[in-house]
């Protein structure tokens, strides 16, 4: 795999297809163009997603953010337009995307989007005790 910049996304089996579990990325590098003023806008992106049959693969996904650096895009565009590109390439069960971006002209934005396969329910959450915030053998 190169390391230049590539819109090309790279994928592989999930490993444990039978099970939803959640896959956790933050890219905290991520930069694009204002596309009124040219000025570099950043962010930190959020990803969690449910694989289904397909992952994405790490470096294929700096590659592919590396693509905006030098391209003119609205905060909320650039976030729908990724989600939607991450999900062509694996159709999870489930991904959200927030991108909170920061400062400009005295204002933060985060931008969430979600994605749901049709028919997938997840299953119910379960809340377990924190035992390490508990635990008497804790000083």
């Amino acid at each position: 795999m190169s390391s230049a910049p590539s819109e090309k996304l790279e994928v592989f089996d999930n490993p444990a297809p039978e099970r939803d579990y959640v896959i956790h990325m933050e890219i905290p590098e991520f930069t694009c163009l204002c596309p009124l003023t040219g000025q570099p806008d950043f962010a930190t992106l959020i990803v969690d997603y449910i694989a289904d049959e397909k992952c994405l693969e790490l470096k294929s996904i700096k590659l592919y953010t590396w693509t905006y650096r030098e391209m003119g895009a609205f905060h909320e565009d650039v976030t729908n337009r990724i989600l939607s590109d991450f999900v062509n390439a694996i159709h999870p069960r489930y991904m959200r995307i927030r991108a909170r971006w920061w400062v400009r002209g005295g204002i933060y934005t985060t931008v969430i989007a979600e994605h749901r396969k049709e028919g997938w329910t997840p299953a119910p959450v379960v809340h377990l005790p924190d035992f390490e915030t508990n635990s008497p053998m804790r000083g």
